[in-house]
């Protein structure tokens, strides 16, 4: 590849090619702007064929250097986010981040062709927004989106018709960045609405741990902010460090419907220990012990909780204790990584923690893990196979140690693989570039991106 893959590989199943016939295709994009499409069921040894590549980078311009940024801690920045792919409209939706001539940072979304990788729909579309505030980019009464405090990490989500873009600060918190949540139709990529989720400060990113916004049956949309400056929760439109649940456009305007901020936000913000480093869960309905069906969403973040709301009624702020469902200590240090669930089950991987499993008992967690492994990871965020209800692997890639692992989802003391078993080092991958990666495992083979390849694996023939 031409650059670091940061975002999940996605994958679809039987897509026409145009000279190639029906293949199984993954797609990857880089930061240095450049989205490809693979035969997913031919990459073995050095693959250097592609099916297509396409560059999001216009004429004039480049992928961003980080010394042209004010502050951030990647070596270039294109395309950070794992793009959605809506099949119906043949396309796959990119954010990518460039610079021109003069040095000025552009941020675009592209809808690509599935089969072709060309632009759809007219795009890209220049990424632009304003909102009604007194912020710390605020000019009039109206505040900006800047596109050089900004960074698109969390992964984009489609919702009937929408594409959900939602967006942190540069690492190292300079600039006045804020709480964007953009949004553009899927079928023309025209801006279908904007809102600042601190209009009236700074602040409050949705980093997400590479995760991103999720979308209910009822088209409501979750994020997870990160800590603001200077803001008071829930007053003044104000939602910094909170779990927030926006109600489904009208007309295309967003607007928040609930929100649950922890009781001791302040000193979070203080501190910057980020609600928003992780994601958010929407869990399937449940019973409670008083045969109550709950509606619950998970989140946590660097504070090391694991809070679970009521997506009915998520508990807003009360400065003296946290009004949700539970809340449970999951780490000593932070997390950063996106729960999963499966079978009754969540699994998280907290910083320099093992990875952990908690299984509910109706609709309550456990107060310390059903199982975790004995080994500790740096961070990783964790993805699951199955055959329905059975045969669940938890498969975890580990920047810090080089290796991608499997686990046995009903007892994670179980391991099952890892890429170092074999001799001479024949299923180690190239380095792992990001701190948030991913797999994906669909039809007997595991990808990921790394720092400068796909790595893909599955099961050695006799």
């Amino acid at each position: 590849m031409d650059g670091q893959i940061d975002g999940q590989i996605l994958y679809l199943n039987q897509v026409s090619i145009p000279g190639h016939g029906l293949k199984n295709v993954i797609y990857a994009a880089t930061e240095m702007d450049s989205v490809y499409a693979f035969d997913a069921d031919s990459v073995s040894g050095n693959t250097n064929a592609y099916l297509w590549k396409t560059s999001a980078v216009p004429a004039g311009e480049s992928a961003v250097d980080l010394a042209s940024l004010p502050c951030g801690n990647i070596s270039f920045n294109g395309v950070t986010a794992t793009p959605v792919i809506d099949r119906t409209r043949n396309a796959i939706y990119v954010v990518a981040m460039t610079k021109d001539g003069a040095g000025n940072i552009i941020d675009r979304i592209h809808a690509l062709d599935l089969t072709t990788g060309n632009e759809l729909f007219g795009g890209p579309t220049v990424i632009t927004a304003t909102y009604p505030g007194s912020g710390g980019n605020s000019n009039g009464g109206i505040v900006t989106f800047i596109p050089k405090y900004h960074h698109e990490r969390a992964a984009l989500l489609e919702s009937n018709g929408v594409i959900y873009t939602a967006w942190s600060g540069m690492y190292g918190d300079c600039g006045d960045y804020s709480a964007w949540v953009i949004t553009y139709s899927a079928d023309t990529l025209a801006q279908a609405g904007a809102i600042d989720l601190v209009p009236d400060n700074y602040g409050g990113g949705m980093w997400m741990g590479g995760g991103g916004p999720a979308a209910d049956a009822a088209g409501n949309i979750y994020v997870i902010s990160g800590n603001g400056f200077g803001d008071t929760p829930g007053t003044n439109h104000s939602y910094g460090n909170s779990f927030v649940k926006l109600a489904p456009p009208s007309s295309g305007n967003l607007s928040v419907a609930d929100y649950f901020t922890p009781y001791n936000t302040i000193s979070e913000d203080n501190g910057d220990i980020d609600f928003g480093s992780a994601g958010p869960l929407l869990l399937p309905d449940m019973l409670d012990g008083n045969n109550v069906t709950q509606h619950l969403a998970i989140g946590g973040g660097k504070d090391c909780n694991m809070y679970v709301v009521s997506r009915d009624n998520m508990g807003q702020f009360n400065a003296m204790q946290n009004e949700i469902h539970q809340q449970i200590k999951i780490c000593n240090d932070e997390n950063h990584s996106s729960t999963v669930y499966f079978n009754g089950t969540v699994y998280v991987g907290p910083v320099n923690t093992a990875l952990e499993a908690y299984t509910f008992v109706k609709t309550i967690l456990p107060t310390s893990p059903s199982s975790q492994t004995a080994l500790t990871f740096d961070r990783v965020v964790p993805g699951i196979s199955a055959n329905g209800t059975s045969n669940g692997i938890v498969w975890v890639v580990s920047r810090g140690s080089g290796l991608m692992y499997a686990y046995d989802a009903t007892n994670l003391t179980t391991k099952l693989y890892d890429t170092s078993q074999a001799a001479s080092n024949r299923d180690k991958s190239a380095a792992i570039g990001g701190g948030f990666i991913t797999p994906a495992i669909a039809n007997g083979k595991v990808f990921y991106g790394t720092g400068s390849t796909v790595a893909v694996y599955g099961l050695l023939g006799p």
